[in-house]
């Protein structure tokens, strides 16, 4: 079970940079015109937001629910912290099976990554280069300024990650046909 108790905490809110990456443009033009995929929306953050201490006891007291459409089939999605669709700092998990790919894609704001359970290859560049990719064991971190594009996968085993950014959150595929929301 995810505990709530009242505290305070200032809302935190991210200075976006300006992309200074080429070939990023039409994702950038998507994320502004609010199409991130269904993760990112514009929205006015409610002033009592994030200010609550929040308890996640153990692996068992996480609520999962399938992924929105911008990420592969299969993903599922457990909301830890705040909203990532709103402004304000956010956590949330992702439960990645085996052999999935999320492309290469760009977040609008900075995000960490943090492998919990399992393996991850992560690789960046505009294209997935499964040899250059980068393998993670559990307990390894990945820090991501904003409009970097990299992608992610599992090979024969899955993955646990959090993500930790702040809102509202977006994914914009590099390649737009690789987003799996056109497809369902």
């Amino acid at each position: 079970m995810i505990n709530v108790v009242r505290t305070t905490a200032a809302a935190h809110l991210a200075n976006l940079p300006r992309a200074a990456v080429p070939g990023l443009k039409q994702a950038v033009r998507l994320s502004a015109l609010g199409l991130a995929a269904g993760l990112s929306t514009a929205a006015i953050a409610d002033p009592s937001a994030h200010k609550q201490m929040i308890t996640v006891k153990d692996a068992a007291a996480v609520q999962w629910k399938p992924a929105p459409a911008a990420l592969p089939k299969g993903i599922e999605i457990s909301v830890i912290m705040g909203d990532p669709d709103k402004p304000g700092p956010f956590a949330l998990r992702l439960r990645i099976p085996p052999s999935t790919v999320i492309a290469p894609h760009t977040h609008a704001t900075d995000e960490t990554v943090t492998l919990l359970d399992g393996a991850l290859v992560h690789d960046m560049g505009e294209k997935m280069v499964e040899s250059r990719g980068e393998p993670f064991g559990q307990g390894g971190f990945l820090y991501l300024p904003a409009l970097m594009p990299h992608s992610l996968w599992t090979r024969d085993q899955p993955a646990v990650i959090q993500v930790n950014g702040t809102g509202p959150f977006g994914l914009n595929y590099v390649n737009p046909a690789d987003d799996p929301s056109k497809a369902r």
